[in-house]
């Protein structure tokens, strides 16, 4: 299924990660003037903050919080560091409810000093140590499964299939997956991997950007949507023939665009989401 081009910005979600220079104060008054109805906000936008009043800020400017970024990092051959990544994740996990995020994404993390196998079982591990606790404050957790090129440090969880099978072993309604393209374009199996999710109702959010040719830097040179080669409305088709009806997010960590006017570089993600999402 190829979707048809969006005609609005009712569905527009920008990460404030994406326009990094701005506080949460600038992205949001930004955002809202520029019709963008969603946000997801990292966690450093909240630092030294009082929560209560980002929520209210966020609402004022009409802009519903879509997601809280990110919890994860479980893996460590140390198990002080683990427990203490447990920790972090509780205290996220009360940031997303305090903000009224309805979503904490897992960045699952990972160890380069002991093999990938262990560091998902301790990544199932972490999630289990967790979720009991997401449940009672009403926050769903989503693996989001990175590039293999992180599979060093940042995720052992590197395909849609592998974040599908953890949430079958760990059978927990409170968890579902995240499909951000980025990482999960280049996949063979993934409109088959989209298709089991519909069927477990876990499909939880949508994170779109572009992959560019060359890819200069590993982690901060994504596209603009419409600037690379995935087929963003193909796999947008997938995802929406599985029930997926929420909103479509922009995440882009991009040197070259974190360089120029922000305000330009929002009005051209408003362009390319109707043009290329």
């Amino acid at each position: 299924m190829i979707a048809p081009p969006l005609t609005d910005f009712s569905r527009l979600c920008v990460h404030t990660i994406t326009t990094k220079p701005w506080s949460i104060e600038q992205a949001a008054s930004h955002y809202s003037a520029a019709g963008v109805r969603g946000v997801t906000v990292w966690r450093q936008w909240l630092e030294g903050r009082n929560i209560a009043a980002v929520r209210r800020l966020l609402a004022d400017n009409g802009l519903t919080v879509v997601s809280l970024c990110r919890g994860g990092f479980f893996p460590s051959v140390d198990a002080a560091a683990r427990q203490t990544a447990i920790d972090d994740n509780l205290r996220a996990i009360d940031e997303a409810a305090e903000l009224g995020a309805p979503l904490l994404v897992l960045v699952c993390g990972a160890d380069p000093r002991q093999p990938l196998v262990v560091s998902r079982q301790q990544i199932a591990d972490g999630i289990r140590a967790v979720v009991d606790h997401a449940r009672a404050s009403g926050v769903k957790l989503g693996i989001e499964p990175l590039h293999p090129m992180y599979a060093d440090t940042r995720s052992a969880i590197n395909t849609l299939r592998q974040a599908n099978d953890m949430c079958d072993a760990l059978s927990d309604p409170q968890l579902g997956v995240v499909v951000d393209v980025y990482h999960l374009w280049w996949d063979p199996e993934l409109m088959d991997q989209i298709l089991r999710c519909g069927r477990a109702r876990r499909l939880l959010a949508f994170h779109v950007s572009d992959w560019r040719t060359p890819t200069e830097d590993l982690l901060n040179d994504r596209g603009l949507m419409g600037e690379g080669c995935i087929p963003l409305r193909q796999i947008r088709g997938w995802v929406e023939e599985q029930g997926f009806d929420g909103f479509i997010e922009v995440e882009i960590f991009s040197n070259r665009y974190w360089a120029t006017d922000q305000q330009d570089f929002l009005e051209k993600i408003k362009r390319a989401y109707l043009e290329h999402v």
